[in-house]
């Protein structure tokens, strides 16, 4: 079975209150809907730093997004994660002034998970960045997680 690792972002659409742009509309619902039918067919994890950005903000919301990921595996942390967030940052994969996304993104290589689910456009989901981050990772020795959103991720019904 494939592993994801969710990171905050993709937590926040589950759990946030419906947005007004209708954008961010369309992807809580296919954020959600990944979520009910699509990811009991992967084993999905999490790790301490997104614990702790969902417990950011207002009481009420981190209570709700708390209680969205209390169940699903936390992956543990380790020097190797650490060197890889640095090597990321370092090689401009991720800028410096967002190590957190440089440790998102570590995390899922070093712990060998096969995707990495995000909304974050900026610094993680993006096609400008996408070659120099999967180029650290194999640098470092480690496969880069397939970097993507719950839409790319979500099962095709058979039309045939």
């Amino acid at each position: 079975m494939d592993s994801v690792y969710i990171e905050t972002t993709v937590v926040g659409h589950i759990a946030g209150r419906i947005h007004r742009d209708p954008l961010v509309v369309a992807r809580q619902q296919i954020t959600r809907d990944w979520w009910r039918d699509d990811a009991p067919n992967y084993i999905v994890f999490i790790s301490q730093l997104v614990l702790d950005e969902c417990s950011d903000g207002d009481p009420l919301a981190a209570a709700e997004r708390l209680e969205i990921v209390k169940d699903v595996d936390l992956i543990e942390s380790s020097d190797e994660v650490d060197t890889l967030a640095d090597a990321l940052i370092a090689g401009r994969a991720v800028p410096a002034s967002e190590p957190r996304d440089a440790f998102h993104i570590a995390i899922s290589a070093v712990n060998g998970v096969n995707y990495l689910m995000t909304w974050n456009f900026k610094h993680i989901a993006n096609a400008s960045l996408r070659s120099r981050i999967e180029q650290v990772c194999r640098d470092a020795g480690f496969e880069p997680p397939i970097i993507c959103t719950p839409d790319e991720l979500m099962g095709i019904e058979d039309g045939s």
